[in-house]
């Protein structure tokens, strides 16, 4: 099972278990984070491309380390024209742990979907209009308010 998550402009395949280095993400070591902007999932037997993102698929993580990549060289030259510029960069990161990723056909997903036993059925549109009356009933009562 494997994920294409956006992230830092950048978009990264993920897989459960595997350390990511995206580009910097604010937080602090042992962070969980959630990447919302998923593009394509797949759980082995099916692939879903998101048109353009998944609303139903979750990808979860957490920070594992917060650095520096290596030192890179950047210099310009100008042959003839005594011009030479040398200065150097260290991009930031974030490396991400990947915990779990939920969606459609995913056995995390498939667990919370058997766990509650105890919940009621839907209610239809007369229950939800009573029940919204009591509510605002309570909600003058408790306030002082006088009808």
């Amino acid at each position: 099972m494997y994920a294409v998550v956006h992230t830092g402009g950048k978009q990264y395949k993920v897989q459960k278990g595997e350390v990511l280095r995206a580009e910097k993400i604010p937080g602090e070591v042992g962070d969980s984070i959630s990447f919302d902007r998923v593009l394509m999932f797949s759980n082995d037997e099916d692939v879903i491309i998101g048109q353009p993102m998944l609303t139903d698929v979750a990808v979860r993580g957490h920070i594992v380390e917060q650095g520096k990549a290596r030192k890179i060289i950047v210099f310009k030259y100008k042959r003839r024209k005594r011009y030479r510029r040398k200065q150097g960069h260290r991009q930031q990161y974030t490396a991400i742990r990947i915990d779990s990723i939920e969606g459609p056909g995913s056995p995390e997903l498939k667990q919370k979907e058997t766990a509650p036993d105890d919940i009621a059925e839907p209610e239809t549109g007369a229950e939800l209009e009573q029940k919204s009356q009591e509510v605002s009933e309570e909600v003058r009562a408790g306030s002082g308010e006088e009808e």
